[in-house]
C-alpha cells in the first residue's frame, strides 16, 4: 500500500486542467475500504461454497444408504429386514456314507479259513467266530454266530447234504468254476445250493442275515465240498 501511495503523490504534483487537486490520503482509504470488501465477499463465496458441497455429500450420502446394493439394507415402510445366509451343508465324505451304509445293510461278512473238520459236509472257510453246534451229524452241520443262544433255531445257519435240490421262489442263478449255484427263498428263509457230484448242498441262512450278500454266500458255497 505504501508503493500504490507514493505512485498517488507523484500523479497528483501533475495538474490536470479542469480537475480539483489530487487528495492522496482520501484515495488510499477508498482503495483500503474497497480492498476489505473484496476480500469480505471472496471470504463469504468461500464458506457458501463449502457448506453447499457439505450438503450435497450429506445427502448423496443419504441416498446410498437407502439405495445401496443388494448386501445394504432396505427401506420397507419403517421396517428394517436383514437377510441371514443359510450356510450349505458339505457333502458326505465317503467314509461317512460307508459308516451310513453300513448301519442300514449290516456289517460286512468276514469269510476266515476252517481248520476244523465237520462231517461228510466240510467248507474251506467260515464266517468268523461261528462255530458248529454239536453234536455233528453224518450229512448235516449247523453254525452257530458269536453272541447268539444255541436254541435260538432262527440264529443259525445250516448246512446239509441232499439227493435232491430244493424247490426255491425268486431263484438267482450264477456259474463260477464250473459250479451252477442257485440263491433262492423256501420258507420265508435264503436258501442257496449247488449240485457237487450226485448230490445237492442245500444252504439255509439264518432269518436275519443282512451280512450275508449273494456273493459272500456264493463264495461260502463254493468252497464247500461232500464227501
Amino acid at each position: 500500500m505504501d508503493e500504490v501511495k507514493k505512485l498517488l503523490t507523484q500523479f497528483a504534483d501533475q495538474a490536470v486542467d479542469g480537475l480539483p487537486p489530487a487528495d492522496v490520503d482520501a484515495d488510499v482509504a477508498r482503495g483500503r475500504r474497497a480492498l476489505f470488501r473484496i476480500r469480505a465477499r471472496r471470504r463469504t463465496t468461500g464458506v457458501l461454497c463449502i457448506a453447499a458441497v457439505s450438503t450435497a455429500v450429506f445427502a448423496f450420502g443419504n441416498q446410498l444408504k437407502w439405495w445401496g446394493g443388494a448386501d445394504k439394507e432396505v427401506a420397507t415402510g419403517g421396517a428394517t429386514s436383514e437377510t441371514t445366509a443359510t450356510p450349505t451343508p458339505a457333502a458326505p465324505t465317503p467314509s461317512q456314507a460307508g459308516e451310513t451304509m453300513s448301519m442300514f445293510a449290516g456289517a460286512a461278512l468276514d469269510l476266515v479259513a476252517n481248520t476244523k473238520p465237520w462231517s461228510s459236509v466240510a467248507c474251506t472257510l467260515v464266517p468268523r467266530g461261528w462255530t458248529p453246534q454239536t453234536p455233528i451229524t453224518a450229512d448235516r452241520v449247523v453254525l452257530t454266530p458269536p453272541s447268539v443262544r444255541t436254541s435260538d433255531e432262527n440264529a443259525k445257519l445250516v448246512l446239509r447234504s441232499a439227493t435232491d435240490a430244493q424247490s426255491l421262489a425268486s431263484v438267482r442263478v450264477s456259474q463260477a468254476d464250473g459250479k451252477v449255484f442257485h440263491i433262492g427263498t423256501a420258507a420265508g428263509r435264503e436258501v442257496g445250493q449247488v449240485k457237487l457230484g450226485e448230490r445237492w448242498l442245500v444252504v439255509q441262512l439264518p432269518e436275519q442275515h443282512q451280512e450275508w450278500d449273494d456273493v459272500s454266500f456264493q463264495r461260502f458255497l463254493a468252497s464247500c465240498s461232500l464227501s
